[in-house]
């Protein structure tokens, strides 16, 4: 019986029985391009875990033959649906309809250049990263997006196979008969013979201003990208008829650190050479060992803490508590706790406030420095580094069709008060 092995963009090829060994001993480098990761999720999607195409992350990897796609031509039709580039499922094509009796149909043709890859709603084949509505806060419950306003085909992103530093994104994604149709509704507009158009509810991109893993980046400006991959400003409401004004000196390429939103999901893009300068999922465990080396004690009950990797159900006398308003990290225990609010009596600082599980970030991409995770974000209690957690509570998410928050990257819960993290003391290393 022979095997098979899965080929990058997703096909299976058989190997001979006599190349199975060979191929074992000598697995071939895979080269990449870089990652996106959905913010809002530490590791992995909860409850129901990664599975298949929908997970928390997404490793671009240089396919094994080229899938990308090129425009080629354009030509105005009276009947779009019935033209023979829409009706071929072999030829890419996106159709700007200008009213019921015209539409400018721009072909495109393969690029042996480049490596494209599709994001979205969808779980059609076309599909390689099926994104959904993220829920902030805790994704244990059972709330569910009724309506969700991320597009079933949301974006695509074409990679130079010759230059793999150079990944672009364009607004939309060719659907299962490689269309894409942009109604009469959508804006649109027609500049030296050339067309281009916005989705519905737009996709935004946001590129950091330095470097993202050097520790000192800073936040940009929110842009929208069009479907031609041009650079515009955010329109007055996410879904206006009146696109936003030209940005010339930014473009589509995608920096280490960039933001994409997508209208209910942002995903990050993390470059292959930005990943290596970062820590590893490893190097994040270490330092939660290092914490957990210094038997951190309970001032109160005088018990040892442990700081778990992931957040646990159930009671745990060793989970540590941080008091959001003072930072002491402390046990489970009842002292100073006000029953009708909720709030609790720091015994250390005696400051009034509430009480949170801490919980190590452990997404490593997320992070900005390398380092102890000395810092957390208020009001969930995930711990990262000190740069890091200053580096999140500075960026503003767009939140809804014009609004923006800050929110912790690792369960995207909006971030409360002034300047929304606070910074942990242990009472370790008493021995």
């Amino acid at each position: 019986m022979k095997k098979s092995r899965k080929l990058t963009d997703g096909a299976e090829s058989p190997i001979p029985e006599e190349q199975d060994s060979a191929h074992a001993e000598k697995p071939k480098q895979l080269v990449k391009y870089g990652e996106l990761v959905i913010l809002g999720y530490n590791g992995s999607l909860i409850p129901q875990g990664d599975r298949g195409r929908r997970k928390s992350k997404f490793v671009l990897h240089k396919r094994q033959k080229a899938n990308g796609v090129k425009r080629s031509k354009h030509y105005v039709v009276k009947t779009p649906h019935s033209s023979q580039a829409i009706l071929d499922a072999r030829r890419h094509s996106i159709s700007y309809t200008l009213s019921r009796n015209q539409a400018v149909i721009v072909e495109y043709v393969q690029d042996d250049e480049t490596d494209m890859f599709q994001i979205g709603r969808s779980s059609e084949q076309p599909i390689d990263f099926v994104v959904m509505d993220t829920i902030p806060g805790d994704k244990t419950g059972e709330n569910k997006v009724l309506q969700s306003t991320i597009s079933r085909f949301a974006c695509r992103i074409l990679a130079e196979r010759n230059n793999t530093d150079v990944v672009r994104i364009y607004a939309a994604g060719f659907d299962s008969s490689r269309n894409i149709f942009l109604g009469e509704k959508a804006t649109k507009w027609q500049e030296n013979r050339e067309i281009d158009g916005l989705t519905t509810n737009g996709v935004l991109i946001m590129h950091p201003r330095g470097s993202f893993c050097g520790g000192g980046a800073k936040g940009g400006l929110w842009r929208e990208v069009s479907v031609g991959g041009g650079v515009f400003s955010l329109r007055e409401s996410r879904s206006a008829q009146q696109k936003g004004m030209v940005v010339e000196d930014e473009n589509n390429i995608l920096q280490d650190g960039t933001l994409i939103d997508l209208c209910g999901a942002t995903l990050l893009w993390r470059s292959a050479s930005g990943l290596a300068n970062s820590p590893n999922k490893r190097d994040l465990e270490q330092q939660v060992d290092e914490i957990n080396a210094g038997r951190p004690q309970c001032p109160v009950g005088l018990n040892t803490l442990v700081i778990p990797r992931k957040v646990t159900s159930g009671e745990n006398q060793q989970q540590p508590y941080v008091y959001l308003n003072c930072g002491h990290v402390q046990g489970q225990h009842d002292w100073g706790q006000d029953k009708d609010s909720g709030a609790r009596r720091c015994p250390m600082c005696l400051e009034v406030g509430p009480v949170v599980r801490l919980c190590m970030g452990i997404e490593p991409t997320f992070y900005v420095d390398s380092g102890p995770p000395t810092y957390a974000f208020n009001p969930c209690g995930h711990m990262a580094t000190e740069k890091t957690v200053k580096y999140w509570a500075n960026i503003d998410i767009p939140h809804g069709t014009n609004g923006f928050h800050a929110v912790c990257p690792f369960c995207a819960s909006p971030l409360l008060g002034t300047p929304g993290y606070v910074r942990l003391i242990f009472q370790d290393n008493v021995d």
